[in-house]
Order: C-alpha cells, then structure tokens, then sequence
C-alpha cells in the first residue's frame, strides 16, 4: 500500500503531514481514501468538484455504531439493551466525534473551501464529526469491517465509558430513539430525500419514519446530521400532539 505524501493539498488549512494522520490511525488506508474523506462539500464546489466525503461518512455512521454497540455489547456485559442506547447514543453523538476529531488533529487537513475556512469550518463541531466519520469509513473500504472496529474501539479508549453516563440534554434523535425503546417499537428510519441550494452551501432534506406506528416526518438542515435531528424533532412533536408523552 502506498504512503501519503506530503504533497497532498490538504487546502486552504493545509499545515499537517497526512502521514502522521495515517500513523496515528494506526490501520490501513489508501492515500486517495483519507484525502476524499477530508474533503468537504465547499473545497470540491471550488476545485472541479473532486469526491467529498458525504457518502463515506453515511458508511462511517454505520460502521461507527456497529463497532460502539459491540464495544458496549462485551465491556458493560449486564446492562439492559434501553440502557446499552441510551450509553451508545453519548459516545457517537458529535460532541463526542468533535472531540475525538480534536484529538487526531484533524482540523489541519480539513479540505475547505476559501469560504468555508475564513468563517472557522476547520474548528466547527459537525464538520470535524462528519469528517472522523468518513474516515472510519474509509478504513473500512480499505481493510475492512475489523480494522475499522479497531480504529473506533482505540478511539474509545480515552472515553471514560460508564452505564451511568448521563442522558440528559438529550438530542431529539437520542430522545426519539429511547422513546420508541421504551415503547418496544423498532428504531426510526432516516433518508434523505433531496438536497437544496448551492453545491457549496447544501440543505438536506431528511425523513424519519416510525414503521411501527406508519408515520413520517421531514426536517432541513445544513448536514445530514442536522437534517435527521430536525426531523426527529418534528416526530416527537407529532407524538406529543398524538398524547404520547416525550418519555417512556
């Protein structure tokens, strides 16, 4: 496998080897695959629209939950499955993906558009998350599920992990997800179903849906992440307004 050059253009925040990236991963990962997966929208939509990292932090998600899940699944080995979602939802939520971002130095080889930077997008908590994200994902197209599992559990490994990590100031896919736990319903469902605006400066329009009880609901947001939140938001407000309480 090749090694990552230092020639890379890591854009206008380029200041970081992405060797080291690569060395402190600590698993495989082909040169091309970590740059697209540090590219965001706004670099590509001012440089001849190379690959962006969406599709590989929608992979990332998946495998970044699998692995917490079976991390949990062995470390905290008597805690019921609601409590085992409720701890899984504090270590992938993105203040806790912003941090482990901060902690690989991630912000250095951000690929931003001019824009983008001048306004802080290399410090901004939902681009580092989805980034660390794409980057999971990427080791798992590279190597495969148990390198990408071996990425994310050294991760963890500074995450102080308890069965009595709080939940409050819950985020309304957290909240939506223990709701429907709690009523022995299967999880929500997210899709997105279109995106507005600019290439640069997208809006994803996301829906939810509670197979369970045949509802949907559509929220907007600038990321895929916010769009789900919004969309999990105007569920638990149709559910409110069907008399279900917010909380099982």
């Amino acid at each position: 496998m090749g090694v990552v050059s230092r020639s890379w253009d890591g854009g206008v925040n380029a200041g970081r080897d992405p060797a080291e990236l690569r060395h402190a991963l600590g698993v495989p990962i082909m040169p091309a695959s970590l740059e697209r997966a540090l590219t965001h929208r706004s670099y590509a939509y001012e440089n001849d629209n190379p690959p962006t990292n969406e599709r590989l932090e929608f992979l990332g998600d998946s495998v970044l939950n699998l692995a917490v899940s079976h991390l949990l699944y062995a470390r905290l080995a008597t805690l019921p499955e609601g409590d085992l979602s409720r701890v899984r939802a504090n270590l992938v939520k993105q203040d806790t993906l912003h941090q482990l971002a901060l902690k690989l130095a991630l912000s250095p080889l951000l690929r931003l558009g001019e824009g983008e930077s001048r306004s802080g997008g290399q410090n901004r908590p939902s681009i580092l998350a989805d980034a660390l994200e794409a980057v999971i994902g990427a080791v798992y197209l590279d190597a495969g599920y148990a390198a990408a599992q071996a990425l994310v559990h050294r991760l963890y490994e500074s995450v102080a992990i308890s069965p009595r990590m709080e939940a409050a100031s819950k985020d309304p896919k957290t909240e939506l997800q223990e709701w429907l736990q709690g009523h022995k319903m299967k999880l929500p469902a997210y899709r997105v179903v279109g995106t507005l605006g600019a290439a640069h400066k997208q809006t994803f329009d996301v829906e939810c849906e509670v197979p369970d009880l045949g509802l949907r609901e559509r929220g907007i947001g600038g990321s895929r992440r916010a769009g789900e939140q919004a969309a999990a938001a105007a569920m638990l407000i149709r559910l409110k307004a069907r008399g279900a309480k917010a909380t099982p």
